[in-house]
């Protein structure tokens, strides 16, 4: 799954990475060290423009809200349940499927979170003690410090109680799409650690490589199995996984020094 991510990189760079034709400057966001759900996040997305004239999607830079609302909801409490859609199936979900014919964008990030139950609390719960499991963060990030790009989807909720010109009329949600996690072993694995991604979590986000983007984001392309090819894994061994603080457990806690690479587990969490 995805549960939490970094998202660090400004506008400037992301325009130049996505090749990103226009953004507005007043939908600028600091950079967030700890995306949780319900966060505003940046989406690279093609889609005409409103008021002009010529009908060919441009490629854009916009602020969501991660938590996809779909357009039929009577209400939005939902959206903080859909953070993901699984790969196998959002063609044919009814919360995702009309997203992912004609309403596809990527999430930029630096990787994402996930948590290891520690070995200790492992074997306290085979042996049926009870314990509330300390969990150790990992990092999950391209090991060669490129974007990591999320697949996913868009959509636009409507709140029918407020009149067209109020400036929360509309909603733009978000999913991010997962897939299941490598069994392949990381370009750089921890000393004392997980070796592959699926050693840390199931599920892992879909990263798209650059070769997949102008297809991913193209509105024209709408049929299911074409779609579907390109939400095969990326190549195997392109990431890297390392220890970080628990503090980022913590939604509150937010700054660089939440990626700060760990010698080594903290005490009581080794994997």
């Amino acid at each position: 799954m995805c549960g939490r991510y970094a998202a660090s990189r400004r506008p400037e760079d992301l325009a130049g990475i996505f090749e990103i034709e226009t953004w507005e400057p007043e939908e600028t966001l600091e950079p967030d060290y700890n995306v949780a759900p319900t966060k505003e996040v940046y989406a690279v997305l093609d889609r005409t423009l409103k008021d002009v004239e010529d009908p060919k999607p441009v490629r854009q830079l916009r602020k969501l809200k991660w938590g996809l609302v779909p357009s039929w909801s009577r209400t939005p409490e939902g959206g903080a349940r859909m953070i993901n859609a699984r790969a196998e199936t959002v063609h044919e979900k009814p919360s995702f499927r009309r997203a992912f014919a004609t309403r596809r964008c990527i999430l930029p990030a630096d990787g994402y979170y996930e948590w290891v139950t520690g070995r200790q609390e492992r074997d306290l719960e085979v042996e049926g003690r009870k314990k509330r499991p300390r969990k150790q963060p990992y990092f999950v990030t391209p090991a060669d410090g490129s974007v990591f790009a999320m697949a996913g989807l868009y959509e636009f909720w409507r709140d029918r109680t407020l009149p067209d010109d109020h400036p929360q009329a509309w909603w733009v949600t978000c999913s991010v799409i997962t897939t299941e996690a490598e069994t392949t072993p990381l370009a750089v694995a921890p000393a004392d650690g997980p070796h592959a991604l699926a050693d840390i979590h199931p599920r892992m986000p879909l990263m798209l490589t650059p070769d997949r983007w102008d297809d991913w984001l193209d509105p024209a392309r709408t049929d299911p199995g074409e779609l579907s090819s390109l939400l095969a894994p990326p190549p195997a061994g392109l990431m890297r996984a390392f220890p970080v603080s628990t503090a980022v457990s913590n939604v509150r806690n937010n700054g660089p020094e939440l990626l700060k690479e760990l010698e080594a587990p903290e005490e009581g969490t080794l994997f």
